[in-house]
């Protein structure tokens, strides 16, 4: 249960997410963020908290070859060295012989990357992303506030406000921080 969503604004990537632990029916505000910046990078997670202590402290990623694009970089180097930090750190794990990891964004250079428990590596058409049991509200909030005259922290905390509004595993304090 988590809502993490993103905007583009100016070229950088704004992140924002709650800090909902959920299991069952508990729910505990946590103080570890769910965003966070490594590196270059602005990241947000859901599916585990353990993947996204890996990805904040154990995740160095590899420096990008020059003449390779962002996307080549990120849906092979990228994304090669993430399921390397996860197998490591334990998180990885096999079902039915296919390798599993989590759900999570990343703002790199000014795009929303959408990385899939089965390390697709996305993009979406439109300036904003979201992941997590409130992604859909996110995306609503986010659709609805695109014309109005908000700045990029406005809308992610409009979003993450109708997500913590409308779902029972969505909770504040909310993060929001910028692409470095």
């Amino acid at each position: 249960m988590t809502a993490i969503c993103a905007v583009v604004h100016d070229g950088k990537v704004w992140m924002g997410g709650d800090s909902a632990g959920v299991a069952g029916y508990s729910l505990i505000p946590r103080s570890d963020p769910k965003v966070f910046i490594n590196g270059p990078f602005v990241m947000g997670f859901t599916s585990s908290f353990r993947m996204g202590q890996l990805l904040r402290w154990s995740f160095t990623a590899p420096s990008r070859v020059e003449g390779v694009s962002d996307e080549q970089y990120m849906m092979t180097t990228f994304i090669d060295a993430v399921r390397t930090c996860l197998k490591t750190g334990g998180y990885a794990r096999k079902e039915s012989e296919a390798e599993v990891g989590g759900f999570f964004l990343v703002g790199y250079k000014g795009q929303i990357w959408q990385v899939e428990q089965d390390y697709q590596v996305g993009m979406a058409h439109v300036p904003y992303a979201a992941v997590g049991s409130g992604d859909q509200l996110c995306l609503g909030a986010l659709f609805a506030t695109e014309g109005l005259v908000l700045d990029p922290e406005q809308r992610i905390k409009v979003a993450l406000d109708a997500a913590e509004r409308f779902n029972a595993g969505v909770r504040g304090p909310y993060v929001v921080i910028k692409e470095p």
